[in-house]
């Protein structure tokens, strides 16, 4: 397939932080700081920098590595396998998120890749740190590639240079969050024989399914962003955006942009989050797929670049990493395969809840109706007919203050929490268009009936004193679970769907006639919330996104390609509902 590609952003821009190739070896004394404000050194410090790592068809790569320099022992590698700039660079950090995503500068050392783990805290436990800038990215050279079985195999090629250093053990770990952890999937399928485990935190597995063209309806804001501002090189990038544009169903370029999770064969501790518009599914689901017990699934409370740095989280990944790396017989195969986080929005989560699996084993699902009056029933509605509507076409900021939205709503009558994916049938029509792009949300709402928001980041170490305060965006705010279909992209795909989990074809479109009711399927992403006695949960629909956008400049940035009223069908021959999966708690 001919992949349309266009420039990269010059390195020569000022938001590339690059100060050229400069290849040699620096020693960093112990106590030295980066810069005024910065974490110092814990141990005296190796830094290799502009290290050439030779790929299979002649590209070279270029990577930083940060060790201990007085360890007598051959050490384990955690390679950090990024697009946004090694050691610092880039324009990525966490000064672009409110009172840094509750990261303090004096936390970290500044040596840290964005969204990597940080070499002053990992080279004093024994650990090298490799920073490789990914294929056309910054000095690495030839063209960006964006994710799939190509990017497996640089990576492939870069695990295998790692482990035959001499003085390394030929242990090496894949660690970082989100594109850090995405790549992992496809690194990890392509089994290097120097890797010996994987830390995917928080990384999508399906480009087209997930994240670029959810439910078949295209999202590109936020991809549109990290295209043209996030990205630096002295070449080409695979334009994704103008892909799906021409190709906008599932075909070959698409279905090389899901991760073969089935094909990985070392243990894996996996992070998720709620906090994400990106990544729950990929976690989760990569999880599942994964055909051995040797994998840990955590999710967490917060969101994963604060979770990263926390003391509590370096402690687990350590005893996870000297247990695959070290051999260091910590017990570590006695964690609960699953931990999971469940927020409670108006009260502190329940941290760390352990279950034998994921889904948890305990899971039953509840049936709950759509009816008359904007209410939820868990009893059949076969004698009752009727419908609502919303105009499909309106504009939307995406902070959660839009209108036109179909509300319906249910109290429990005792403490009711929800951990899994939820899933919609909707009977829908629209009497204008022979389509319809369709948005569920799932919104937690207290005794008053007030709709609540999760706050993503301890308030403190925001430096807030109330929530009022808190930026809405995604990273700080988490609303609630959605779902997106295309109603045209109604068919579901066997192959990859799961009881749990409808997934859609996507190869096809089948217009709906207008005026015709068609029946819906739609997944909602996996969530843990509890509900006490007299709070309930709210289904919104809509023609518009109703996530929070990922940043304050894509507010309002979605292109809707709706037109005129949708309605909602219940009753009678249509049965809308939503089952929510329970767990006993």
């Amino acid at each position: 397939m001919n992949i349309i590609r266009k420039p990269i952003t010059s390195l020569n821009e000022p938001q590339a932080r690059n100060s050229g190739l400069e290849p040699g070896v620096t020693i960093l004394p112990r106590g030295f700081q980066k810069a005024d404000g910065c974490r110092p050194l814990l141990v005296d410090t190796i830094w290799e920098r502009d290290i050439i790592i030779p790929l299979r068809d002649g590209t070279q790569l270029r990577g930083d590595i940060f060790r201990p320099q007085h360890h007598t022992e051959r050490i384990p590698i955690l390679l950090v396998w990024s697009p946004y700039g090694k050691t610092g660079t880039g324009m990525f950090s966490l000064d672009m998120i409110q009172g840094r995503d509750g990261i303090p500068v004096d936390m970290l050392s500044g040596f840290e890749c964005f969204e990597g783990p940080d070499p002053a805290e990992w080279n004093s436990y024994g650990y090298a740190i490799a920073q490789v800038d990914a294929r056309g990215t910054f000095h690495s050279e030839v063209n960006h590639i964006w994710h799939g079985t190509a990017e497996g195999r640089d990576g492939y090629d870069t695990v295998e240079f790692l482990g035959n250093l001499d003085w390394s053990n030929g242990h090496v770990a894949l660690i970082g969050n989100s594109w850090l952890a995405t790549a992992q999937w496809f690194i990890a399928a392509e089994r290097p024989p120097h890797l010996s485990c994987i830390l995917p935190l928080e990384g999508l597995s399906d480009v087209y399914r997930e994240t670029l063209c959810r439910g078949g309806v295209p999202y590109t804001p936020f991809w549109e962003f990290l295209r043209d501002n996030g990205l630096y090189g002295n070449n080409e990038q695979e334009d994704v955006i103008a892909m799906i544009r021409k190709h906008p169903l599932m075909n070959e370029y698409w279905e090389d942009k899901r991760a073969k999770a089935n094909l990985i064969q070392v243990p894996a501790y996996i992070l998720a989050s709620m906090s994400t518009g990106l990544h729950t599914v990929g976690s989760t689901r990569c999880y599942e797929d994964i055909p051995h017990e040797n994998k840990w699934l955590r999710v967490n409370a917060t969101q994963e670049w604060h979770d990263l740095y926390q003391p509590e989280t370096i402690a687990d990944l350590k005893r996870f990493l000297d247990y695959y790396t070290k051999g260091i017989q910590n017990g570590w195969e006695a964690t609960p395969r699953a931990r999971v986080s469940v927020l409670r929005f108006n009260q502190s989560p329940l941290v760390n809840v352990p279950f034998s699996n994921w889904p948890p084993p305990s899971i039953t699902y509840e049936k709950y109706y759509l009816t008359n009056g904007g209410q939820l029933t868990r009893v059949s509605t076969e004698g009752i007919s009727g419908s609502v509507s919303y105009q499909s076409d309106a504009p939307a900021l995406q902070i959660d203050n839009d209108s036109e939205e179909a509300i319906f709503n249910f109290t429990f009558a005792e403490r009711t929490t929800m951990i899994g994916a939820a899933k919609a049938v909707l009977y829908m029509s629209c009497p204008d268009h022979d389509d319809l792009d369709v948005f569920i949300q799932l919104r937690k709402v207290d005794r008053r009936q007030q709709i609540l928001q999760n706050i993503n980041i301890p308030l403190h170490h925001l430096g807030l004193e109330s929530e009022e305060e808190v930026e809405s965006i995604n990273t700080l705010k988490y609303l609630g679970p959605t779902g997106v279909l295309r109603a045209s992209h109604r068919a579901l795909d066997i192959s990859v769907s799961k009881p749990h989990w409808p997934a859609h074809d996507h190869s096809r479109v089948s217009p709906v006639p207008p005026g015709s009711t068609v029946r819906l399927e739609i997944g909602l992403w996996p969530a843990a919330i509890q509900f006490e006695e007299g709070e309930g949960f709210m289904l919104k629909v809509a023609g518009h996104h109703m996530t929070l956008a990922e940043f304050v400049p894509l507010r309002g940035r979605f292109e809707n390609g709706n037109r005129g009223r949708h309605y909602v069908h219940f009753g009678g021959d249509f049965q809308s509902h939503i089952m929510i999966p329970t767990v006993p708690l």
